[in-house]
């Protein structure tokens, strides 16, 4: 059998899109997990470019960025495919995997990190994002359609996470009137065995996210003018 392995760490959601792929593919691997303020030899000599996870290694060879290592997943075992066959279908689930890492996820992230009018701008940025995702979503249970596919895992983390910044921030950023098709999603797609059961723990992602956004708090109002 090949030697596989996962390095990440316990809440990156990036890792996750790598877990499930493999779950729903049914591919046995060895989780390696990293302390990035300790970043271990053997994650720099692997990723010595980016150093970062996650990274998968098959056979001694090293594969970074997520969404890179889900298609070396889905050519290398191609069994319950996440790709539609379809060229155009594949080239858009490609296409809104990306506007979700590049566009989606920051706009998301600047909400976190702001207060007050800034707040306010970085969050009616992240619903306009949205906006595109819920059209995406039309007429599917899934964006892989009957089934999860490449693009659901990319946008898996919001089915958890969303609420969990809900919580720390203290206010609604999905709901069933303005993303209809969007909060169905998340439900659904958490309702999926190897999703949910690879979530994170919840208590400890809202302490992390707390952290971070009572940490981001404090260094603006230290910067304040006064």
């Amino acid at each position: 059998m090949a030697e596989l392995k996962l390095f990440r760490t316990w809440s990156t959601p990036f890792a996750l899109r790598i877990i499930w792929a493999l779950k729903l593919k049914g591919i046995e691997y060895e989780t390696i997990f990293e302390d990035l303020t300790n970043k271990s030899p053997l994650l720099l000599q692997h990723n010595p470019v980016l150093k970062k996870v996650p990274v998968l290694v098959h056979d001694g060879k090293a594969i970074a960025e997520s969404l890179v290592i889900l298609e070396y997943i889905e050519e290398t075992w191609q069994n319950t495919p996440i790709l539609p066959k379809d060229p155009y279908e594949k080239a858009m689930a490609r296409f809104w995997a990306k506007f979700n890492d590049d566009k989606l996820l920051p706009s998301v992230w600047q909400v976190l990190r702001t207060q007050g009018k800034e707040q306010e701008e970085a969050t009616a940025a992240f619903m306009e994002n949205l906006k595109f995702i819920e059209e995406v979503l039309r007429g599917k249970i899934f964006f892989g359609g009957e089934t999860i596919g490449f693009l659901d895992l990319a946008l898996g983390w919001m089915a958890n996470l969303v609420s969990v910044f809900e919580e720390v921030i203290g206010f609604k950023l999905v709901d069933s009137e303005t993303f209809p098709l969007i909060f169905s999603w998340m439900q659904s797609f958490s309702d999926v065995p190897i999703i949910r059961d690879n979530w994170p723990p919840r208590d400890k992602l809202i302490t992390r996210y707390q952290v971070i956004y009572m940490r981001n708090t404090l260094q603006l109002q230290a910067t304040a003018p006064k």
